[in-house]
């Protein structure tokens, strides 16, 4: 029987995300094991009068891509990805695996160099994003992988991950906007004020937001959200932070983060597994050691760490911080090929002062 849960979800991401519009011209970049939700969310861009284009990626090709292409195919950026950025009215990301661990076995630095050869484009996409030119959204699929490495059943996970999107309620936008009404409030108050301080178990830091924006992520661009974002200030950040959770990317688990800034720059970064991981991609470039972003998760139905940055990032009671590229809307101005997201939990007595007034105390707003 098809689970209704899919074509709700199909519906959040055409209707609510990215608002496909008669005309539009929409990029469904799909995986393979996500194939349930990728031929509904087809089906109903083009019910919205949408002319969708297909690209449909598996973890297969990925490996073999990094284990066989020269330094030359790394580095090659195809036209027609190139035009889709740069013209395309909606991009909408639908992923699942069925091997988390695909690419763990890869050189990092081959995938550093086709990270640093996209970055161009990267900062053409965000841009246009920023300019409200192009529409994005991106999801992942339950699949049995990755219920997996949440430590889940396939039928938990499920359940699980249809709740964090409220495609499990009849009227799942009207979810939507009720977070986007509460999470506003937060940013209305957030609005001119200049510093932020950050202690608590895990963290001493202080960085400024003089000038920048926080950002409402009411699950426009993620599917699912709920968190407020912005772009410190590039040189602002000084103190350190131990991130509680792994880190992970590109195939690796990064566990026991320790990075310790001064005048914004990462000067010093440990880590408990996969430390030379983490070195090198500091060094991808010179933005890379800096922060493109600070975030407050606020989805109190993701309630448990998933290793799925998607997810984590977004717990209530959490805050995360992205090295490297920040988002132009929020006034970033961090340049990198690299925007890696790491979390911290503040449930444990952590707290945040914003211009010297308490507005976070043990995972709750309280201003």
């Amino acid at each position: 029987m098809k689970d209704p849960r899919i074509e709700r979800l199909a519906k959040i991401l055409v209707h609510y995300c990215v608002e496909v519009q008669p005309g539009d011209r929409v990029l469904l970049n799909g995986s393979i094991p996500a194939m349930p939700l990728v031929s509904e969310t087809y089906r109903q861009i083009l019910r919205a009068g949408g002319h969708p284009l297909i690209q449909m990626q598996d973890d297969v090709f990925s490996e073999i891509f990094f284990q066989e292409s020269s330094d030359e195919q790394l580095q090659y950026i195809p036209e027609p990805m190139r035009q889709i950025v740069e013209t395309y009215e909606c991009i909408i990301g639908v992923r699942g695996t069925n091997n988390t661990r695909a690419l763990s076995a890869i050189d990092p630095s081959r995938q550093q160099m086709a990270q640093a050869a996209q970055s161009e484009l990267m900062g053409i996409y965000m841009e246009r994003a920023a300019a409200g030119e192009l529409r994005w959204v991106g999801t992942l699929f339950p699949t049995p992988a990755h219920a997996q490495e949440a430590d889940m059943s396939l039928r938990d996970f499920e359940d699980f991950v249809f709740k964090a999107c409220h495609a499990d309620k009849e009227d799942p936008v009207a979810q939507w906007l009720d977070v986007r009404a509460n999470q506003q409030k937060l940013v209305d108050w957030l609005v001119d004020k200049e510093q932020i301080i950050v202690k608590g178990p895990n963290v001493d830091l202080k960085l400024s937001i003089a000038g920048r924006t926080f950002v409402n992520s009411d699950g426009k661009r993620n599917m699912p959200s709920g968190e407020i974002f912005t772009g410190p200030v590039e040189e602002s950040a000084n103190g350190w932070v131990r991130f509680t959770y792994p880190a992970i990317v590109g195939g690796r688990e990064v566990s026991g983060v320790e990075l310790r800034f001064e005048h914004g720059k990462v000067v010093e970064a440990t880590a408990q597994k996969n430390e030379d991981f983490l070195l090198k991609t500091l060094d991808t470039d010179e933005g890379a050691r800096f922060l493109g972003e600070f975030a407050v998760g606020t989805n109190n139905a993701i309630d448990r760490f998933t290793k799925s940055i998607l997810y984590d990032e977004k717990i209530g009671g959490t805050i995360h911080m992205a090295l490297g590229r920040g988002y132009p809307e929020t006034g970033s101005k961090n340049v990198s090929a690299i925007h890696w997201d790491m979390i911290c939990d503040m449930r444990d007595g952590g707290k945040i002062w914003v211009d010297d007034q308490l507005f976070y105390d043990s995972g709750e707003f309280v201003i």
